[in-house]
């Protein structure tokens, strides 16, 4: 049974970095997935961090051919809408996300992260993030509302056993900037009709007061059988009081409800743009596999310690 890097599953981690990077001319992919392999978790008495790292689809698929998760693809064009809404296609080569109970120790951590990659890759992009009121983001709702329970997550978010790319999970990340005056200048009630849910207790709303640009209604995925498909969201809030929003952190065993999800909150399928997308704005978009840690294992540089393994 492969092992997933624990840190997809540490719900409750209150401080986060986010980091991106770019492969530095010259350098092999073996020696950034080396180095990616090689990046250990601290050991603290006053709270742990942990690592979560990725890989662009490509470069995985070209360093191990036989773990690409199946549909796992780099995100190369952007998602073009309607009414000339487009969520843009940034990719990077790596992807690394610190997360854990402190922003002390996460800036550490990620300062460390930075040094240890520097032989090899490039920061492309650096986002931190916090959480804010336990659950909710920075538009007052309660996030994560749609996710799978933490029993069944694993189900959702990680490649089953037997499968190409077994034990490892495919990401999709994008930072979207709040639009907070606009957002604000809305009476609650008109809130909840962009969400699509209540905004004190989290109800999703009746079916005959939905909107059908409601948030809820345009993220909600189903297959041909009307059967949900579902995605295990780790999304986290960033910024300052003048600019901030949400790091969108989608995991699953298949991309392509993810990518579904894009074009249907863009307008993709049929015309109806998200009306959540008229009061936050997406300024990035990759895709990572994040690899099972018995595949990342095999690059370990020997004497050194695989990142999610302990002592």
């Amino acid at each position: 049974m492969a092992t997933a890097q624990t840190g997809i599953f540490a719900v409750g981690t209150s401080s986060h970095c986010f980091l991106e990077f770019t492969r530095r001319p010259g350098s092999e992919p073996g020696a950034l997935v080396r180095a990616l392999a090689d990046l250990e978790e601290p050991h603290t008495t006053v709270g742990g961090v942990n690592l979560v790292v990725g890989v662009r689809p490509s470069l995985w698929a070209e360093v191990v051919p036989d773990g690409q998760p199946a549909n796992a693809r780099d995100l190369e064009t952007p998602v073009v809408g309607v009414d000339g809404f487009a969520m843009p296609a940034t990719q990077q080569d790596a992807w690394v996300w610190v997360a854990g109970a402190a922003p002390d120790l996460v800036f550490d951590v990620a300062t460390d992260v930075v040094s240890a990659l520097a032989p090899v890759a490039t920061p492309a992009s650096e986002v931190t993030g916090w959480s804010y009121r336990h659950s909710r983001d920075l538009t007052g709702f309660e996030d994560g509302t749609e996710n799978p329970s933490l029993a069944k997550a694993p189900g959702v978010a990680l490649v089953p056993d037997g499968a190409p790319g077994q034990g490892s999970s495919v990401v999709l990340v994008q930072q979207w900037v709040h639009h907070a005056e606009r957002w604000n200048a809305l009476a609650v009630a008109e809130q909840e009709l962009v969400m699509g849910r209540t905004k004190a207790d989290s109800v999703e709303l009746d079916d005959d007061v939905l909107p059908e640009d409601s948030h809820v209604s345009r993220t909600v995925i189903e297959d041909e059988d009307g059967q949900e498909l579902e995605i295990f969201r780790r999304n986290v809030p960033y910024g300052s009081v003048g600019e901030h929003g949400t790091m969108f952190v989608g995991l699953s065993a298949d991309p392509r409800p993810m990518h579904r999800m894009l074009e249907r909150m863009a307008g993709v399928e049929d015309g109806i743009r998200d009306a959540l997308t008229r009061y936050s704005t997406p300024l990035t978009g990759a895709y990572y596999v994040v690899p099972a840690l018995e595949a990342l294992a095999a690059f370990v540089s020997p004497g050194e310690h695989l990142a999610g393994e302990h002592d």
